[in-house]
């Protein structure tokens, strides 16, 4: 499959926010609570270092779903975030598992450029150099 083709077959907005655009909704509110939360002074992000236990806190939020929690945020919310930053980081994992070179392959693909490029050069001005004698 090609990129287009993938990409193609990757509805996000039919396939995801058309299927639960309130849903996504309280998950945005939660993303809101907890930056405010956590980082009150700073734009919003997904502070990663914050919390790792993304299945424990999924479960436990789950027994008290249907209900709020005292910030004002749903459980339900809170397991759906929950979900999606476990989901998030099994990616991100598996991304560098699978190709734990992919750091260097742009420093090694730069140096054979200029070493073929040296390559060439030196290749013509020996040749020149050649000619002339």
């Amino acid at each position: 499959m090609t990129e287009a083709e993938s990409r193609k077959n990757t509805p996000i907005y039919s396939g995801c926010l058309m299927y639960f655009p309130d849903a996504i909704k309280e998950v945005a509110k939660c993303s809101l609570q907890g930056n405010t939360q956590h980082h009150p002074e700073k734009p919003l992000h997904w502070d990663k270092s914050k919390s790792n236990d993304h299945l424990d806190c999924l479960i436990r939020h789950s027994m008290d779903a249907g209900t709020f929690d005292t910030d004002g945020i749903r459980h339900s919310s809170k397991v759906a975030w929950r979900a999606l930053a476990n989901l998030q980081i099994e990616i991100e994992e598996s991304r560098r598992v699978r190709n734990p070179f992919k750091k260097y392959i742009k420093r090694i693909n730069m140096n054979l450029v200029i070493a073929f490029t040296t390559g060439v050069l030196v290749g013509i001005i020996l040749s020149k150099i050649y000619y002339y004698f």
